[in-house]
């Protein structure tokens, strides 16, 4: 008898079809609206395996209504959205979709901070509302790019991809990692500070570590207190990892220069949000990842991994290897 799963959101083709071979398959089929939470109480207590978005919820209450669940696929390299140890002490194995999203994350990480740099989506406008009226020699100015310094917080792949591309751009790239990564300091040129040297000397602050307890409110006023002025902020990892307001404050204030966002504590950004009010920020819905080609790849992998796990392999992408390790 095959398996039975559950899908949070409709995902491509090849990947459906993928797991209609081997599994029983109920979908959510709701395009822009996520399954409601009484919804997924109902079907998780059903089902053996869950493929879940990173706008999903997990947590112990409804892990714990999950009897017959044995996989959580999540589509996402993060996995902040399930409660990892409660998954864990039910037996539960968690896994995510790491590698395939690095060069498109890190194509519009660079994107985002040339974007802000040069004020293209606010000259775009000022074009499109009739405003351009003449040329003038300071008409939406921006920060050059080419021979300033970023730093990077948090050198995984994804830091990586981009300080490769930063490499291109005559950049001198600092960066802010747990652990030193010696071989991208000779690869790169990458030189290794610690966080308030990074914030001080960084004329770009990209953030792409992991979100953790640890790196929650990793930027807030004190951090922004010591970036430049001219500074630009962009964050592509997570939204709790900046205190919203703090950063508000400081852009409001002109105490720091700019900001590209990618990410927000909570998703969708309320429309009422301060930081949409600013000139000098530019927000995107999320689309780190949004590659088509990438996007299709996620999918197929994260089908793969809960395949595995229901077939009694050991997922590639194992989250939580403590269940097969002990």
């Amino acid at each position: 008898m095959k398996p039975s799963i559950y899908i949070t959101r409709k995902i491509p083709d090849n990947a459906l079809q993928l797991l209609k071979n081997e599994c029983n398959v109920t979908m959510w089929d709701e395009e822009d609206i996520p399954v409601p939470k009484e919804v997924l109480e109902e079907k998780i207590a059903t089902v053996d395996g869950l493929f879940s978005m990173l706008t999903d919820s997990i947590d112990e209450s409804l892990i714990e209504k999950g009897n017959k669940l044995k996989v959580i696929s999540n589509l996402a390299v993060g996995f902040n959205n399930i409660d990892i140890k409660a998954a864990t002490e039910k037996g539960i194995m968690v896994t995510n979709t790491p590698g395939v999203l690095t060069e498109a994350t890190a194509d519009l990480t660079f994107s985002l901070l040339m974007a802000t740099a040069r004020r293209i989506p606010e000259a775009s406008e000022f074009v499109r509302t009739g405003e351009w009226k003449s040329w003038s020699p300071m008409l939406l100015t921006g920060q050059d790019v080419y021979g300033a310094t970023i730093g990077i917080i948090g050198m995984g792949r994804i830091g990586e991809a981009v300080a490769r591309r930063a490499m291109g751009f005559n950049m001198n790239i600092l960066y802010h990692n747990r652990t030193r990564k010696i071989e991208a300091e000779e690869t790169l040129g990458a030189s290794y500070v610690d966080l308030d040297t990074l914030l001080a000397q960084s004329d770009y602050v990209v953030l792409l570590a992991p979100f953790t307890e640890q790196t929650r409110n990793l930027i807030a006023r004190r951090e922004l207190d010591l970036m430049k002025s001219s500074a630009i902020l962009i964050n592509v990892a997570r939204g709790g990892m900046v205190n919203e307001q703090d950063l508000y404050d400081a852009l409001h204030n002109r105490q720091i220069w700019g900001a590209g966002l990618d990410v927000f504590e909570h998703e969708p950004v309320p429309l009422n949000h301060p930081l949409l009010t600013l000139p000098n920020v530019i927000v995107l819905p999320h689309i780190g990842s949004a590659s088509i080609s990438t996007r299709i790849k996620m999918a197929e992998v994260a089908a793969t991994n809960l395949i595995q796990g229901l077939n009694g392999q050991i997922p590639a992408c194992l989250v939580n290897r403590e269940l097969v390790e002990n």
